[in-house]
């Protein structure tokens, strides 16, 4: 904004470095260009002040497309002023000489022919596609048609207006639009969700039969093998039984034959003694008897002795020794 300096009878301008100002002396243009420094007399004079550095024009531009979809387009328009005199010719940039402000409001009817232009242009590039296109297409071949809309229309540069460079931040469809569009991914993804479930699902049961097969065959195993240990067992036992009765058999045997070794010695020997005694006279036979049986008797309180007892022993005794006097005789 240019600064003024009031004086009696005249008064004093002077503007930034990026403001282009025009001086008018009853009608005529007198002095133009940027940054002026000078004096005036406010009662012939008239001033304007046109800003000469880029300007961004934010954007909400809204287009329908192919199949009647709305679409919100977000981005920005850099211009700047090209001709700085011939946009004084058709817009006024009239400033009070009192403040310095501008009279009118130039630049938002700038900014309104930029964004008019701009939304015609977005509304053709929209209309030949469907949404889904556009949407999935994304910013860049909005920025391109609306960059090349601006190039090739000449409204602006008539004006003496540079467009510098546009910009698209985001397109988007309506909020009821966006749901339906999303409902098909949501769904989707809801439904790759669901299978991932399913699948986790599907693994930790298959999981949990290879666990409990496992352990069905690890029990199996175990079965087996109690059942091998136990056969094993009953196989040792049984010829643990066996050799012992092996064992005994052997032993009873050798028994057995012990005994009847023993059994036929003393049979031989009660032979070879009674081929002794059956050579014996009986009075012998007799007196080996009554020694024996004397042998087992411990007292003898009694001894009862009868003739013919007497009488019988005296003959075999004496019959004994006449077969002993024979016998040596005869050996003589």
């Amino acid at each position: 904004m240019a600064q003024i300096q009031q004086f009696p009878f005249v008064r004093h301008l002077r503007a930034d470095a990026s403001s282009f100002i025009q001086q008018y002396r009853k009608g005529k243009r007198v002095r133009s260009g940027k940054g002026l420094s000078f004096w005036f007399i406010p009662r012939d004079t008239s001033l304007s002040e046109i800003p000469m550095d880029d300007r961004t024009l934010p954007f909400v531009l809204k287009g329908q497309s192919k199949d009647y979809q709305d679409l919100t387009v977000l981005g920005s328009i850099i211009w700047r002023v090209s001709d700085a005199e011939l946009l004084g010719d058709r817009k006024d940039f009239t400033i009070d000489l009192g403040r310095g402000n501008l009279v009118g409001q130039p630049i938002d009817q700038i900014n309104d022919q930029i964004g008019s232009l701009g939304r015609r242009i977005i509304a053709a590039y929209v209309k030949n596609s469907g949404v889904r296109n556009i949407l999935e297409a994304g910013v860049e071949p909005l920025r391109s048609a609306l960059d090349h809309g601006f190039v090739q229309d000449v409204t602006m540069a008539s004006m003496g207006i540079e467009i510098v460079g546009v910009g698209v931040d985001d397109v988007s469809p309506s909020s009821e639009l966006a749901r339906a569009l999303q409902a098909p991914t949501f769904e989707s993804l809801q439904q790759q969700a669901d299978e991932a479930t399913f699948a986790r699902r599907a693994l930790a049961v298959e999981k949990e039969r290879a666990i409990a097969e496992n352990e069905l065959s690890t029990k199996i195993e175990l079965a087996t093998q109690r059942k091998q240990l136990i056969a094993r067992e009953d196989e040792n036992a049984r010829s643990k039984a066996e050799a012992e009765a092996a064992a005994m058999d052997i032993a009873a045997k050798a028994e057995a034959g012990r005994i009847r070794s023993i059994d036929q010695a003393r049979t031989d020997m009660e032979k070879e003694r009674a081929a002794i005694y059956a050579g014996l006279p009986p009075i012998v036979v007799f007196a080996m008897a009554a020694r024996e049986f004397a042998g087992k008797l411990e007292n003898i309180d009694n001894l009862t002795v009868t003739p013919d007892m007497l009488s019988s022993v005296i003959n075999q005794v004496h019959g004994a020794v006449s077969a002993s006097n024979l016998s040596a005789k005869a050996s003589q």
